[in-house]
C-alpha cells in the first residue's frame, strides 16, 4: 500500500474543488504538500487553511497546466522543496459546452492541452523522481465521461478517454518494468464542484439560456461532495487500486456500458431525462 502520513505530494487544480479537497484531507493525514493551480489567491487561502490545522509543510505554486514549460518548472521547485515527494495528482481539468459542430478547433485544442497533455507533461516531468523513491502513487483524473461519451461532450471526452488510455498503458509499463511506481485513474461521477460554472461555451452557440440549463441539470445530478471525492481516491491511494469509480452514478453508468458497450446510451440518455424531469 502507498502510505499516506509522511508523503508528500504534488497536486494541480488545487485551488478548488476535488483538489482542495484533496489538499486539506492529505495535510490532515500528515502529508506535505506541492500545491498547483493557476488561481493563486485561492492556493493562498488552502495554504492558510491548512496551516491553521496543523504543521504541514506546504509549497504554492502558480502553474497554467496548458503550458509544458510550467508544468516542468513546477516539478522541478516541488521537488526542491519536497525531496522525498512521492505522490503527484493531475486533478486539474476544465470542461466546454457544445456539440461538434458547435465548438471550433481553437476550443477543442484548449481543452485537450488542459486535460490531456497537462496530464502527460505532469506524468513525464515527475516520473523519473518518482521512479528514485522506495514507492510512490501517480493519480490521473478522468471521468466516467472517460468511460460512456454522451452526446455534448466529445472534446471533454476525448480528453478524459485518452488520460484513461494512456494511464492504463503506463500502468502496465510500470508494472512490468517491476517500478515502484503505483498507478491509479479516477473516474468521477458528478461532483458538486464549480467545472460546469466555469465551463467555456462553444464558439456555434449564441442561447444563454442554453447555457443556465446546462449548468443547472449538472447541479441537479452532481451528488457527491468533493469531501467525499478526496476519502474515496484517498482510500484507493492507500489500497493501490488501479481504477477508481466515484458515486453511485458512475458505478452505473460503468455497468451499463460493460453489458451494453455499443448502445449503453439508449438506456443512460433515457434514464437521465427521467431524472432531470424529477428534479424539477
Amino acid at each position: 500500500m502507498t502510505v499516506i502520513r509522511g508523503a508528500a505530494a504534488a497536486v494541480t487544480g488545487a485551488a478548488s474543488g476535488i483538489g482542495r479537497a484533496l489538499a486539506l484531507e492529505l495535510a490532515a493525514r500528515g502529508c506535505d504538500l506541492a500545491l498547483a493551480d493557476r488561481d493563486q489567491a485561492g492556493l493562498q487561502a488552502v495554504a492558510a487553511e491548512i496551516a491553521k490545522a496543523g504543521s504541514r509543510k506546504v509549497s504554492v505554486h502558480g502553474v497554467d497546466v496548458a503550458e509544458p514549460g510550467q508544468i516542468e518548472a513546477f516539478a522541478q521547485a516541488a521537488i526542491a522543496a519536497h525531496p522525498r515527494l512521492n505522490i503527484v495528482i493531475n486533478n486539474a481539468g476544465v470542461a466546454l459546452l457544445g456539440q461538434f459542430t458547435e465548438i471550433d478547433q481553437a476550443q477543442m485544442e484548449w481543452l485537450m492541452n488542459i486535460n490531456f497533455w497537462g496530464v502527460v507533461h505532469s506524468t513525464r516531468a515527475f516520473l523519473p523522481h518518482l521512479s528514485r523513491q522506495k514507492e510512490a502513487h501517480i493519480v490521473n483524473l478522468s471521468s466516467i465521461f472517460g468511460i460512456v461519451a454522451p452526446p455534448g461532450q466529445t472534446a471533454y471526452s476525448a480528453a478524459k478517454f485518452a488520460v484513461r488510455g494512456f494511464s492504463e498503458s503506463l500502468r502496465h509499463e510500470l508494472k512490468f518494468a517491476a517500478s515502484p511506481v503505483r498507478l491509479s485513474v479516477v473516474h468521477p461521477g458528478g461532483v458538486a464542484t464549480n467545472i460546469a460554472r466555469n465551463s467555456r461555451t462553444g464558439s456555434g452557440i449564441n442561447d444563454n439560456a442554453r447555457r443556465a440549463q446546462s449548468i443547472e441539470r449538472f447541479d441537479s445530478f452532481a451528488k457527491t461532495t468533493p469531501a467525499a471525492a478526496a476519502l474515496r481516491i484517498i482510500s484507493g491511494i492507500e489500497k493501490n487500486q488501479p481504477r477508481i469509480l466515484i458515486g453511485n452514478d458512475a458505478r452505473f453508468m460503468d455497468l451499463v456500458q460493460r453489458l451494453r458497450p455499443g448502445t449503453y446510451w439508449t438506456v443512460l440518455g433515457r434514464r437521465i431525462e427521467k431524472l432531470a424531469k424529477m428534479g424539477k
